[in-house]
């Protein structure tokens, strides 16, 4: 499976040029999803008022700090880091050395890696400023955008927002790929944690939650 997983990722990945690296860079950060954030708090607390939309995000926050959690096992970082210390955590494709045709440790491709000028040949493409930690299974960026995406579009119910979150989604997702943060099944496997707690987080609201009738 890792021979198929890193093929695709090797056919995802490549140099799109410094404009391009800047877009994937901002896709993948916080910031310009600000904006995003406040509009599905006003979608939530417009239909359903403040106090479920302080319910809505108890239980977002629930599915995230999880979501976090959860992907920290596999890469031995966080608070449950040290829950399965045999298991052997994947390295980042920026730092597997094979990806390269290197016969060398992943601490000295991080190595080469900081110290190569800007415009060194690499065959996996990272763009500047993107180096990061050193594992990347599970991705919890896809883990806490799917579980997210889920709850929020279980909740307003509409199908333009549905269909922005599935575009979002999928834009963050592959900016991790391109930035070489992730092969494509540490997507997968991070989407597949996210939907379980997005639905499960959807559920809680539903539950708990009393519901408002519709401002039409």
């Amino acid at each position: 499976m890792h021979s198929c997983d890193e093929s695709l990722f090797l056919a995802l990945n490549f140099d799109g040029g410094p404009c391009l690296d800047r877009i994937m860079t901002l896709i993948s950060g916080m910031a310009i999803w600000i904006p995003f954030y406040l509009l599905i708090l006003w979608l939530v607390c417009r239909r359903y008022g403040w106090r479920n939309t302080l319910l809505f995000l108890a239980a977002l926050a629930l599915a995230l700090v999880l979501s976090d959690m959860l992907c920290g096992i596999f890469k031995h970082s966080g608070l449950l880091g040290g829950l399965c210390p045999d298991l052997e955590p994947r390295l980042r494709p920026m730092f597997t050395p094979a990806l390269e045709g290197l016969d060398i440790t992943p601490d000295s491709l991080a190595v080469l890696r900081r110290a190569a000028p800007a415009d060194a040949s690499w065959v996996v493409h990272v763009p500047q400023g993107a180096l990061a930690g050193r594992y990347g299974t599970v991705s919890a960026h896809a883990s806490t955008t799917v579980a997210l995406a889920l709850l929020s579009a279980g909740i307003i119910r509409r199908r333009w927002f549905t269909w922005v979150m599935v575009i979002a989604t999928l834009l963050i997702c592959y900016s991790r790929i391109y930035l070489a943060k992730h092969f494509p099944m540490d997507i997968v496997w991070g989407a597949a944690l996210g939907a379980v707690l997005g639905w499960a987080g959807c559920r809680l609201y539903r539950i708990i939650g009393r519901r408002v009738p519709e401002r039409k």
